[in-house]
């Protein structure tokens, strides 16, 4: 009987690495990646590069992410810029370039494809690969006998390496659940292969929070309990677990530990929503900085249509969201008559919803969601449907009234 081989490959510090290829002399340094245009770097006459410095900064952003050497400052993913700049101010900061990354995304998993085709996208540095039925993946390789497995994961490895120029790790287990975990065990360029043998070995020694879905509320409330290692909590009692966490959850959390999951693959998924939205530098108002909201605001609505008509969707709800200075968020959404991927038509419904908002607060977080998203192709509508004329609509911040 074959053995199944569920993989998880991550892109090792995925978007710092891709700006990396467009500035090799940053190998090395800790560099974060989260400012906005005003730290893109400037060329100088002769071939470097003039960079932007975290001690330099000031706004609300966080860094999306932070090369291994920042890292080792105590920079991640999710820090406030802010923070960051105070653990290591030296540390150059460069702006997000979400086109690269998602053009490196496409290849990295085109590459992967091309060795085995039954992948799940988990998003624009991640995926997960069924190698069980590839051609090889069941072979002992002299003394290994999950040789084969292993050589095919290093030619995955070698073949995203040849499509980006970048690194990626790879965890190898029988299913979703523990191969998510192993992948970030022996970054960057790792390959974890662990069967059922090894877990009492390789997984319960480890911290209770790198289950994926245990987050920082269950870790604290484990903690609180006395249970912090995967082993700790694979010995707990069952009902024990299931009276202070509930029927599915405390049943899950044993299943987890004991590094059981037979969920399949998902090979297609169709999106319930698509948004876009930003963070701004710093808190602005609807009337006085309307000018700015106008230009931001209409460019969010061009990007949604785009991403709407390149995935062949339409939406039948547009809805808007403002995150408030106070940190309250708040929402708007309508229904449409009609499905619509057209920009004049996204902006003119969400330009409805901020009139339906109080605007007596400044903000720093502005976006704009598609909902209620159907196949183009397969509701027979005009993508371009509702379609409005510039200017029709006068805004609280529209740049054109």
């Amino acid at each position: 009987m074959s053995r199944r081989w569920i993989a998880h490959l991550d892109m090792d510090a995925f978007f710092a690495s891709v700006e990396l290829l467009r500035y090799p002399e940053l190998r090395g340094q800790p560099m974060v990646v989260g400012g906005g245009t005003r730290h893109q770097p400037v060329a100088q006459a002769d071939g470097t590069h003039l960079f932007s410095r975290l001690r330099d900064y000031a706004g609300r952003g966080v860094a999306t992410t932070a090369t291994y050497e920042a890292r080792a400052f105590g920079l991640h993913s999710g820090i406030g810029l802010m923070k960051a700049a105070a653990l290591a101010p030296d540390a150059v900061l460069l702006p997000v370039d979400f086109d690269a990354y998602r053009r490196c995304s496409r290849l990295f998993k085109a590459a992967v494809a091309a060795h085995a085709p039954q992948i799940e996208d988990r998003g624009i540095d991640e995926i997960y690969i069924d190698l069980s039925e590839v051609p090889g993946a069941q072979d002992a390789i002299g003394d290994d006998p999950h040789g084969g497995v292993r050589a095919l994961a290093g030619r995955i490895q070698q073949a995203v390496h040849d499509a980006t120029g970048l690194s990626c790790s790879i965890g190898i287990t029988p299913n979703k659940l523990l191969s998510k975990l192993c992948s970030d065990l022996e970054k960057p360029h790792g390959i974890t292969l662990i069967t059922e043998v090894d877990i009492a070995q390789r997984i319960w020694p480890l911290p209770a929070r790198r289950i994926n879905g245990i987050g920082p509320k269950a870790n604290a409330k484990l903690d609180a309990l006395g249970i912090r290692t995967i082993g700790e909590l694979a010995a707990a009692e069952p009902q024990w677990l299931i009276g202070h966490f509930g029927q599915s959850y405390g049943n899950w959390l044993l299943e987890a530990a004991h590094g059981r999951d037979d969920r399949p693959l998902v090979t297609s998924r169709e999106a319930k929503s698509l948004s876009r939205e930003t963070t701004f530098e710093r808190d602005l108002h609807a009337r006085h900085d309307r000018a700015e909201l106008g230009a931001i605001f209409t460019g969010l609505c061009e990007r949604l249509a785009d991403d709407l008509v390149r995935r062949g969707y339409v939406a039948r709800s547009i809805g808007v969201k403002l995150r408030l200075d106070d940190f309250r968020i708040l929402t708007r959404e309508l229904t449409l008559g009609a499905p619509t991927a057209d920009a004049a038509a996204i902006r003119h419904h969400a330009g409805l919803c901020v009139k339906r908002m109080p605007l007596d607060r400044r903000f720093r977080l502005l976006g704009v969601r598609a909902g209620q998203l159907s196949r183009a192709d397969d509701t027979n509508a005009d993508p371009f449907e509702g379609r409005k004329e510039e200017g029709q609509l006068s805004l609280p911040f529209a740049d054109d009234a």
